[in-house]
């Protein structure tokens, strides 16, 4: 039985008039089925730029010498390098996208030879220009060109977040090895300090106002304390690798400052505002997977349309059909073609239907990504918070544990009834205490350091 050529041209006529609004219609954030998105976009439209997300890093780190080491590590590093050049193949790929729209031109000249029956080789030659032109009269284009903008975008966003996570980690660094040289100055101090009490306690033998037990323990105290240093020392070295790494360079000692106190301008100490996730670079660019999957997606349902191609061929040749004449003649031919899909629309609805879930994945991994920032944000703060409370603690500790450090040596010096394990007890818990307070500032500086980069600082 023949298929009636109207049985082919009635799907082509009934497909060309389906509805297609959502083949143009430019993305927009579907708040109506998602209260995070709707949170999401309230933020972009309350974000001030005065707040701590858009504070540049020169305004946040202001010690000179913290300055030059990011400096220098984003101008050296292989990572944030890497992220610029996925920004130049998102750029020319976008552009590629653009091109499309125009006719594609090809210059392919061919010829031969052929002889019959002995007769003289007959040369034919064909000097052809050829232009094909696909109309883009279902959007397929345009959603090609859209997806490749957003591509763009998130690749700008990516570079953000390596650029803030550099910044951050050379910070963080920075105060770790200005903590434990620190640490290492009032270890090497009390070890001092220990060192005398060893020779006194060994005066006090001698004149039969302590045993030996007391001497014994002074100097086992003293040795532990001792021991405490190479590892100092092992961590500072650890550190300034870590620090090599980050500004692309073999392992060196980088000059560090010695104060360890850190304090951030416009720093928010309660809450978690939305729009310090409205321009975090992560949460951005999963907002634009949402964008790009949308776009694949009317990709996908343009391919339920027609396409219309136009070609265009001219040029010059000698091969007029079955004659070679000479000399050759200018030609010229024009034509078009329409492709509609019939067979393959099981192909073209397993499409669609991968790319709605798709679409529905990146909005769900959008989300979450949402709700790990403001954790991310609401972490840092609580630490910040945290380490404030803890910090007026810690200098009341001091202060009691000094005057018993006091009272118990002027007690055992004047002969009062005391042991030296008193003294031992009082000067081993004034060490943990100062240890604990150079803790304290270095566990503020990393928590506000976390905020920054919580909120995409470097911005």
């Amino acid at each position: 039985m023949k298929l009636k050529l109207y049985h082919l041209i009635l799907p082509v006529a009934a497909l060309a008039v389906l509805p297609s609004c959502h083949l143009y219609k430019e993305y927009e954030m579907p708040v109506e089925n998602s209260a995070i998105m709707g949170d999401y976009k309230n933020a972009l439209q309350d974000t001030d730029s005065t707040t701590l997300a858009h504070l540049s890093w020169q305004e946040v780190f202001t010690d000179p010498q913290l300055q030059q080491l990011i400096q220098t590590a984003l101008d050296a590093n292989r990572d944030l390098a890497n992220a610029k050049l996925n920004i130049d193949i998102a750029q020319a790929q976008l552009k590629g996208a653009k091109l499309a729209y125009f006719p594609s031109v090809a210059f392919s000249p061919n010829g031969g030879a052929a002889s019959y029956g002995g007769s003289d080789m007959s040369w034919s030659y064909t000097l052809p220009l050829a232009a094909n032109w696909e109309v883009d009269v279902f959007g397929k284009l345009l959603n090609n060109k859209r997806k490749a903008q957003v591509n763009l975008e998130q690749s700008m966003d990516y570079e953000q977040a390596v650029r803030s996570q550099i910044i951050c980690s050379v910070a963080n660094t920075y105060y770790a090895i200005a903590w434990l040289q620190q640490q290492l100055d009032l270890t090497e101090r009390t070890c001092e300090i220990w060192k005398e009490q060893v020779t006194t306690m060994e005066d006090l033998k001698a004149a039969a106002r302590v045993n030996e037990a007391a001497v014994v323990q002074s100097r086992a105290n003293y040795y532990n304390i001792a021991s405490s240093i190479p590892d100092i020392k092992s961590s500072i070295a650890q550190l300034q690798n870590t620090m090599s790494i980050l500004l692309g360079s073999y392992p060196k000692e980088w000059a560090v400052g010695g104060d360890i106190e850190f304090n951030m301008p416009a720093c928010t100490q309660s809450g978690v505002p939305l729009y310090y996730l409205a321009v975090r670079p992560d949460v951005r660019a999963a907002e634009r997977s949402v964008a790009a999957a949308y776009y694949t997606t009317n990709i996908a349902r343009s391919n339920f349309y027609p396409s219309l191609n136009i070609s265009a061929q001219g040029g010059f040749t000698n091969a007029l059909g079955a004659m070679v004449s000479n000399p050759g003649k200018w030609f010229i031919q024009l034509g078009a073609s329409l492709v509609a899909p019939i067979f393959s629309r099981g192909q073209n609805i397993a499409t669609l239907r991968a790319a709605e879930a798709s679409q529905k994945q990146a909005l769900n991994t959008f989300e979450s990504t949402v709700l790990s920032a403001a954790a991310d944000v609401s972490d840092a703060i609580v630490k910040i918070n945290a380490a404030d409370q803890k910090r007026q603690m810690i200098l009341q500790q001091i202060d009691q544990l000094e005057k018993a450090v006091e009272y118990t040596e002027d007690l055992m010096q004047f002969g009062q009834t005391t042991t030296y394990l008193e003294i031992l007890t009082a000067r081993s818990a004034l060490l943990n205490a100062q240890l604990a307070s150079l803790s304290n500032i270095h566990d503020k500086a990393a928590a506000l350091i976390s905020l920054y980069q919580a909120v995409g600082g470097g911005y």
